[in-house]
């Protein structure tokens, strides 16, 4: 009788709550394990297929956030869950990638600078790198025969790096793998900094885009958002010169992180900007001897995606389809987006010290706008909104990427109508949903909620703490 007065009792019922957690989070991580599994194997022949795995896993990623945001943790939880982040990941490494080649180009880069030659100076198919070109890598490379490396200075350092340790594929995943890693100790020691239970780092670690585009394809961007994640970290502890040699490392491996700098910096600090623009010039400088080709494939691949057109941008192409806006010119919408754009960064500059949490709230905002603004047609362009999604959980983000992630395994990812499409359901289901938090978050409701939370709390242990002592 009296064991099951024990186990009847709030401290035996909160620690069930915790195991519940754990066990729950061990049965969606097998879960997610197998069809990471099936996702290799569909690589050689059909098994599912991969619009068939990405539901799947989507959903199980959509469950694991709901037992990770919803239940009661201890210290075992974060053990689960990074450990399944790095199976995840592991499942994928020697297997060649096939959704995305860019990873050969990586390697070859690296090859071409220990061969002593600048990796801006030639094509890959260029006599003049004849000597280099072997049945494993060169082969694989896209736009081998016109096109210069897009990849800027920072980038090469890293391919340098990794070449001169192994001249392979699987090295270099293991090196992303490896920035994978210290992007979640970053995230970690903000979430703890911030007092965000660490626990939601899962919401990038389980991410299975993630899986895809980094475990798998081993693309870049894994660098960056390290160093994103980074910039962050020192932003936060007001370390301005380290928070700048991130962010400037960030530009140098992918450009796109300059949008974040308004929210990062910190009024009348000057030390943060010259350290940006210090490792920006030093980057080039290093490589500055073909002139111009510094710059690489940047202007071809502006044209060869519609970034010059207007093909690529979505919402440009919905105004043109409206009545008497077929003729819609490209200046305008560079300048009306431009005008949201620099709203916004002004409303950054005017809130990113409000409190020492704003400056993330600004960057996500960003960040998300840029996206949404430019349409990029391929999945990897978005995983840098991940990180923040676990520091701040948003549903219309949460929807975006995740129908982005599923939408683009669809027959749906074609350029031209099919792409038209799925943007229209992408899109409209972020306004949908943003509409739904602008309702929840009315002054009424918040109200009636706060009400039914404390009459709740009165009449139940769910006021203790979520996390075990």
């Amino acid at each position: 009788m009296g064991v099951r007065s024990e186990w009847l009792g709030p401290e035996s019922r909160v620690k069930l709550r915790h195991w519940c957690t754990n066990g729950a989070l061990f049965v969606l991580g097998l879960a997610m394990l197998a069809f990471t599994r099936i996702l290799t194997l569909d690589f050689d022949h059909y098994v599912l297929g991969f619009s068939a795995i990405s539901m799947a896993q989507a959903i199980l990623y959509l469950a694991s956030v709901g037992v990770v945001l919803t239940g009661r943790v201890n210290k075992w939880t974060l053990g689960i869950i990074l450990t399944f982040a790095i199976a995840f990941r592991l499942i994928c490494l020697l297997p060649a990638p096939l959704l995305s080649s860019d990873i050969y180009r990586y390697v070859w880069d690296g090859m071409v600078q220990h061969a002593g030659i600048n990796p801006y100076s030639f094509v890959p198919a260029d006599d003049h790198l004849r000597f280099l070109r072997d049945s494993a890598i060169f082969p694989n490379i896209n736009r081998s025969d016109y096109a210069h490396t897009i990849y800027p200075p920072g980038a090469q350092v890293i391919f340098y790096g990794v070449t001169w340790i192994s001249a392979s594929v699987v090295a270099m995943k293991v090196a992303m793998l490896g920035f994978e890693c210290v992007l979640l100790g970053a995230l970690v020691k903000l979430m703890t900094a911030m007092g965000i239970p660490r626990e939601r780092s899962l919401l990038y670690a389980w991410n299975p885009l993630l899986i895809w585009e980094i475990g798998s394809s081993g693309h870049l961007d894994a660098a960056a958002m390290a160093l994103i994640a980074l910039a962050l970290l020192f932003r936060f502890r007001k370390q301005p010169v380290a928070t700048g040699f991130a962010l400037g490392m960030a530009v140098m491996i992918k450009l796109y992180p300059i949008i974040l700098l308004p929210a990062l910096l910190r009024k009348r600090e000057w030390r943060m900007p010259a350290a940006v623009l210090a490792v920006v010039v030093i980057g080039y400088a290093l490589y500055s001897r073909v002139g111009l080709l510094v710059f690489g494939f940047l202007g071809g691949y502006a044209h060869e995606e519609g970034l010059q057109s207007g093909e690529r941008y979505f919402l440009l192409e919905l105004a043109r389809k409206m009545p008497g806006m077929a003729e819609l010119p490209i200046f305008a919408f560079f300048i009306l987006s431009g005008i949201c754009l620099c709203g916004l960064l002004w409303w950054t500059w005017n809130n990113s010290e409000k409190t020492d949490r704003s400056f993330l709230t600004c960057a996500f905002a960003i960040a998300f706008a840029f996206m949404l603004l430019y349409s990029p047609h391929y999945p990897w362009y978005v995983a840098w909104l991940i990180p923040f999604l676990a520091l701040i959980p948003n549903l219309p983000v949460f929807t975006y990427l995740m129908g982005f992630f599923y939408l683009f395994t669809t027959s749906l990812a074609v350029p031209g109508p099919r792409m038209f499409l799925l943007n229209k359901w992408l899109y409209g289901a972020v306004f949908a949903f943003s509409a739904v938090c602008l309702v929840w978050r009315s002054p009424f409701l918040v109200k009636r909620a706060a009400s039914l939370r404390t009459a709740f709390y009165f009449s139940s242990d769910a006021a203790e703490p979520l996390r075990e002592p």
